[in-house]
């Protein structure tokens, strides 16, 4: 995982990817999801996608994620899931197209969260 944490902090979404048969996947894993390898690298994803399920929060479950906030499956067009946080707007939909951006914690971390393309 610390390559991922890694190219998160450079502003860069990792996919990981299987070097046995090209598979790619996310969240990181010791195996390929598809077949089963271990010898796993990593892709650098343009970081576009289409909203595929989404709901709004409004009755946050702690202070520190105050609502309404967008929680989202965003498929990348290379073809894995995110979860992740949709931002920027407030007329969502399926389908929808999206692109990358990024959300710093207080330690220095970046999270991956889309907005509209």
């Amino acid at each position: 995982m610390t390559p991922w944490w890694e190219a998160a902090r450079e502003g860069r979404l990792l996919l990981q990817r299987c070097e046995g048969c090209g598979h790619l996947q996310h969240y990181p894993r010791a195996l390929c999801t598809a077949c089963g390898g271990t010898d796993l690298g990593w892709h650098e994803s343009a970081g576009r996608g289409a909203v595929d399920s989404f709901t709004v929060v409004h009755r946050s479950p702690s202070p520190e994620h105050p609502p309404p906030y967008v929680v989202a499956r965003v498929r990348l067009d290379e073809g894995p899931i995110l979860l992740t946080n949709l931002v920027g707007a407030a007329d969502w939909h399926c389908d929808q197209r999206v692109r990358l951006a990024w959300r710093t914690l207080e330690d220095g971390r970046r999270l991956p969260v889309f907005e509209q393309e």
